[in-house]
């Protein structure tokens, strides 16, 4: 027989915990098929930061913007999470 330590009931139960978050994945349905919602946040967060740098072209405002590399990804990340929070959480 095994022996039964602590550690070992420990592990066992973080495991389940882990397990039992799996159980309800936030899913939408899009034309029949079911889509994690994380995906979905971020193709609108992608869409939504090209339309954003579209504008700042237009408006003569993204020359301004220094690190262009770090800002359209920061933004892309702030507004994915925003809608995680807003509409989903």
């Amino acid at each position: 027989m095994k022996d039964r330590t602590p550690a070992s009931f420990f592990y066992f139960s973080a495991c389940c915990l882990l397990c039992a978050g799996c159980g309800r994945a936030p899913a939408i349905d899009i034309i029949g098929s079911f889509f994690p919602v994380w995906m979905v946040c971020i193709t609108v967060s992608v869409i939504v930061t090209a339309l954003l740098r579209v504008y700042l072209l237009r408006r003569q405002l993204e020359p301004a913007i220094e690190p262009s590399a770090l800002f359209y990804p920061a933004v892309a990340l702030l507004l994915s999470c925003l809608m995680w929070l807003v509409f989903y959480r």
